[in-house]
């Protein structure tokens, strides 16, 4: 089932995400549900808070970007459960970033070229300090943001947030042109 999307603005994608157990209830359909919005939404990835649900879980496909990133080839769909980052190395690079919660709007970030990270898979399989590069490092840190409360819009400079911030008040008003739908950010005052 397609799931909405949390619009930017949304006091779920300020969370940091709890840590679940491999008894989470419907867990296994919501990691279908998030794959099926992703790939409707035309996304790489995407975090449970982008379905309003604060908890460590996150899933991607990089295979859009294998035409460009070979490294991402024989890569398909992974998914990550209670997802640490123990380490980052590299350089940092930037890539444009967008997001399905903040729609229409990429930005350059910059981040890290190599992480290290330790996480459950879809079968609660614990996996220790698993190094990704490139691409791959790069859409699953913009993920990990989210598991942490964070979007990609608060790494961008000051000035840069204060020149987007007409386009991200239309976006938490429901004045976007997205072809899903969106939860909007709950007008204050209203219960």
């Amino acid at each position: 089932m397609v799931l909405p999307i949390t619009a930017y603005g949304h006091h779920t994608l300020k969370k940091v995400g709890e840590d679940i157990t491999k008894d989470y209830e419907g867990l296994s359909t919501l990691i279908e549900d998030m794959f099926e919005t992703m790939y409707f939404s035309k996304g790489v990835g995407l975090a449970a808070h982008q379905v309003n649900r604060p908890i460590r879980l996150f899933v991607i496909d990089p295979t859009p970007f294998a035409e460009d990133f070979p490294e991402v080839e024989n890569i398909s769909k992974k998914v990550f459960i209670n997802a640490h980052i123990t380490k980052e190395e590299g350089e940092e690079k930037d890539f444009e970033e967008g997001c399905l919660s903040v729609p229409g709007i990429s930005e350059v970030v910059k981040r890290r070229s190599i992480i290290y990270m330790s996480y459950y898979d879809e079968n609660f399989n614990y996996h220790e300090d698993v190094k990704f590069e490139g691409v791959m490092a790069r859409i699953i840190q913009h993920e990990y943001d989210h598991i942490e409360g964070k979007v990609f819009i608060e790494r961008l400079s000051n000035l840069k947030r204060i020149l987007l911030k007409g386009k991200l008040r239309d976006i938490s008003t429901g004045i976007a042109d997205v072809a899903y739908k969106m939860i909007l950010p709950r007008k204050k005052g209203r219960r």
